[in-house]
């Protein structure tokens, strides 16, 4: 099969860099973006899209398995966030367009990978903006409580979150119980969606209008405002980060009065296991840095500022994240803390009831934050992809004045706002995040492939460490620390490759796949993994640094269970439909034999 015809085919990085360019002021060429963005406001978009929902709901349960020593597991977690950052940073740099991943992809493994990324990616950035914008609904309508301005329940949640309290009560009234004890037999959660289902006007029998009005109104403002302008886009994303900052330093001053050193003892109450526990859920505090490299044509001098700003917003996050944590653990015992809203608990458990206010409003702004750096960044990943061919043209339509992707921005826009008008979405959380760690996982690949020696010409590039005994060192000794301290989760895997319980196990309350063979098939695949890369780096002499961001990024996938892969599989067959249904037969790299490399 030829290049130009093969699945693998690779776009050079000369062709990909004949992408529409910007004079020095910044004014675009036609088809082209506006250079407008800063290392200032790089670093900004990058603690947008870091500091959101991780740091008032995920730092809760981490300290709750892992005791005050979960701040030493950000550090950690930061550390191999790091990996992949870097392997970004030498991509931004090399190849300094917009499309992130899915163009760095297309550059080192070829035009099926890219199409895979770049699919894999609306789960990250589009699908993932669902879940921020109902979760930004739930704390506007909780602050709007606070000072007394009640908005309707069944204007604050989902048709689907209504209908399932309904149902709930329903059976329960049908099993023979009466109303109250119904009602009072149900969650918080489904009582309040029977109750909005109730209250709603009636368009039928069977269908009410229950609709999270908060969570569609924030996505049409957030896209409304990408729609405009970058500079525009910037502006509102340094002023939110400004003040989302200014709310997290008064929190750390305050909260430091009320620490208790005491109950920083223990200080690993469960011991590393009890730490390690919080690793996956820790680990997506920091995803959104991969969202700066979406703008690169937009920056003024993306080749150096682009490395610079991810570096920046990982150290300025993990400084924070494990101050707040200290602060937290340090103000209450940490066997309180396995709340959803942390912050606000902790200032309500000393007193502190209006700071705890001042904590749901930092919570509206840093939703707001994340919601528009990735409203951001999609489009600009479709404008890129439309661009290769891979999508309709009219998805690398530039706007005449705005000079923004103007039809890719209108349907992420209604791709994320008519979910959350209507959806609960709770197993978006999971694909958000396999997706995610997908994309950094075939980046740091990427660069094994481009540049597996540090030899780049690069302004920026990952560190050449020889791996050739380190990888397979460090393997070994992570191999030893596991049978040596997983006793019980080593039992476990033993019960489920022998058979001994089975091909799957349900869970008897959610019905969810929690063990048996099936279960463990991805940390099957990568142990075998493991096991080849570390003969490859022995072979090949492969650069540690990216070979590490690979392994890490891989092995938390396989924490996420069968469930969710089998999810992703089935989002990624979808994709595959569509590329060779549209994108195989259009690709210009197909057409064009001289760009292939």
């Amino acid at each position: 099969m030829s290049s130009e015809k093969s699945l693998f085919r690779r776009k050079t990085i000369a062709a990909i860099l004949q992408n529409p360019p910007a004079d020095h002021e910044g004014h675009a060429s036609p088809g082209g973006l506006e250079r407008h963005l800063t290392v200032r406001d790089l670093t900004a978009l990058g603690i947008a899209a870091i500091i959101g929902a991780g740091i008032f709901s995920t730092i809760g349960k981490a300290s709750l398995d892992g005791g005050p020593a979960v701040s030493l597991l950000f550090v950690f977690t930061a550390v191999a966030c790091a990996f992949s950052a870097l392997c970004y940073a030498q991509f931004a740099a090399t190849i300094p367009v917009s499309g992130s991943a899915y163009t760095y992809a297309y550059a080192s493994f070829g035009e099926l990978a890219a199409w895979i990324i770049g699919w894999a990616l609306i789960m990250e950035y589009a699908v993932g903006n669902i879940v921020v914008a109902i979760s930004w609904s739930d704390y506007f309508t909780g602050l709007m409580d606070g000072i007394g301005l009640h908005i309707p329940l069944w204007l604050t949640m989902g048709t689907q979150t209504g209908h399932a309290g309904y149902e709930a009560v329903q059976t329960l009234v049908q099993s023979g119980k009466t109303l109250a004890e119904a009602t009072a037999a149900v969650s918080p959660a489904q009582l309040d969606g029977y109750k909005a289902w109730m209250m709603a006007p009636a368009l039928s029998d069977s269908l009410h209008l229950v609709i999270d009005l908060p969570a569609f109104l924030i996505t049409v403002a957030i896209t409304a405002l990408v729609y405009v302008g970058i500079k525009e886009s910037k502006n509102a994303s340094n002023l939110l980060v400004l003040l989302k900052l200014i709310i997290v330093f008064i929190v750390i001053v305050v909260g430091a009065f009320y620490v208790n050193p005491a109950n920083w003892t223990p200080f690993a109450p469960n011991g590393v296991g009890g730490v390690l526990k919080g690793v996956s859920a820790v680990f997506f505090a920091y995803i959104g840095f991969d969202a700066i490299s979406t703008t690169a044509e937009e920056c003024k001098n993306p080749q150096r500022d682009l490395p610079k700003a991810m570096m920046y917003a990982l150290i300025i996050c993990t400084v924070l994240y494990v101050i707040i944590t200290l602060v937290l653990t340090g103000m209450v015992s940490y066997k309180e803390l396995g709340v959803g809203d942390p912050l606000s608990f902790v200032f309500a458990k000393v007193g502190l009831s209006r700071l705890s206010g001042l904590v749901a409003v930092s919570a509206v702004f840093a939703m707001a934050s994340v919601l528009l750096v990735f409203q951001l960044g999609q489009p600009r990943i479709w404008l890129t992809m439309s661009r290769d061919g891979l999508l309709p043209t009219v998805f690398s339509k530039i706007h005449p004045r705005f000079h923004t992707p103007s039809f890719a921005t209108i349907v992420t826009g209604f791709f994320v706002a008519v979910p959350a008008l209507i959806l609960n979405m709770d197993l978006v959380v999971d694909l958000t995040s396999i997706g995610t760690l997908f994309a950094f996982a075939l980046v740091c690949g990427g660069i094994l492939i481009i540049d597996p020696y540090g030899k780049s010409e690069a302004r920026f590039k990952v560190p050449y460490i020889n791996g050739q005994w380190l990888v397979p060192l460090i393997l070994a000794v992570g191999a030893w620390l596991v049978v040596r301290y997983n006793g019980v989760n080593n039992h476990e895997f033993m019960l489920d490759i022998t058979g001994q319980r089975g091909w799957i196990e349900h869970d008897a309350l959610s019905g969810k796949v929690t063990g048996g063979f099936a279960h463990q098939i991805p940390t099957l695949v990568f142990f075998l993994f493991c096991v080849g890369l570390a003969v490859l780096s022995f072979r090949k002499r492969l650069s540690l640094l990216p070979t590490l961001g690979l392994l890490i990024n891989l092995y938390l996938m396989t924490e996420l269970g069968i469930s969710n892969w089998t999810l992703f599989f089935v989002w990624l067959l979808i994709g595959l439909a569509v590329y060779f249904g549209y994108g195989y037969k259009n690709s210009k790299l197909g057409r064009t034999p001289e760009l292939v490399a």
